[in-house]
């Protein structure tokens, strides 16, 4: 008996170079007042190289959890969903590619006259899925069907300037694991995008450690946990480290200090 795979992301998704589905862009943000409509374009591209693929287009609710991964839930269940406000052609929910065609998609949302919550900001996820799996085989060799389903993340926010915050709230260095521990919270009531920049210096010699930046992607109340990795924490000492969260410009910067020993 045949297994059957199912597989999801928000990027290109191809699997053995057989089948796969490219959806651009993978995140689309709307800004528009109550009971007006407002448009953009996704394009959806067959990326097979000989596979015809039959897609239909859904819409869901998502959200993140404190480290960031993605969690989907049915359409129009959380209190920030907007997946009531958006609409596609009707001749858009079902069609089909041949390897290599792509097609625009116009999405539209309408908030409406009258919300009943307050929110400035609100999400959905539109799904484009595929409908007739297609054979392939596993790592181990065992023949399975896989289908493929992409989503883009939509973002809604109402025409009203709204302050962006993140703020702080813990840093703390494990060093059996040689990991840096930081939370932070979105503060604000729109979402909030930037990157953790990171230094720590050896205070005995002056050596500076420098770490990767982590961009990160929060939305309104999140609480965030990241975890840091110092791979390269060799020398024992006295260290300071200085995270600086940046998630706009001059005047939207976070930071805090951590003095710790490595022994």
């Amino acid at each position: 008996m045949k297994n059957f795979a199912w597989l999801f992301c928000f990027l290109i998704i191809q699997i053995s170079a057989q089948t796969g589905i490219s959806v651009s862009p993978p995140r689309v943000y709307f800004e528009s007042a109550s009971g007006s409509s407002s448009t953009q374009k996704i394009t959806v591209t067959n990326v097979s190289a000989k596979n015809s693929l039959d897609l239909a287009v859904s819409l869901g609710d998502w959200e993140y959890d404190e480290k960031g991964e993605n969690m989907m839930h049915p359409a129009n269940t959380l209190k920030n969903s907007c997946a009531s406000w958006i609409s596609i052609k009707k001749e858009d929910n079902y069609f089909s590619l041949a390897p290599g065609e792509r097609k625009d998609l116009d999405v539209t949302i309408t908030p409406p006259v009258n919300t009943k919550d307050q929110l400035p900001a609100h999400t959905a996820v539109l799904f484009v899925s595929q409908m007739n799996p297609v054979d392939d085989v596993d790592a181990q060799g065992s023949k399975i069907k896989v289908s493929i389903r992409s989503g883009i993340k939509i973002f809604h926010k109402y025409t009203d300037i709204i302050k962006r915050k993140v703020e702080i709230k813990d840093l703390k260095f494990d060093a059996s694991k040689k990991m840096l521990n930081l939370t932070f919270e979105n503060q604000s009531q729109i979402w909030t995008d930037g990157k953790i920049i990171t230094d720590i210096i050896n205070t005995n010699t002056g050596k500076k450690i420098t770490i990767e930046p982590l961009v990160f992607y929060t939305l309104p109340g999140n609480i965030r946990k990241v975890s840091l990795p110092v791979n390269n924490l060799e020398e024992k000492g006295s260290y300071n480290a200085s995270v600086i969260i940046d998630y706009g410009d001059n005047e939207t910067l976070e930071m805090a200090e951590l003095n710790f020993k490595y022994e």
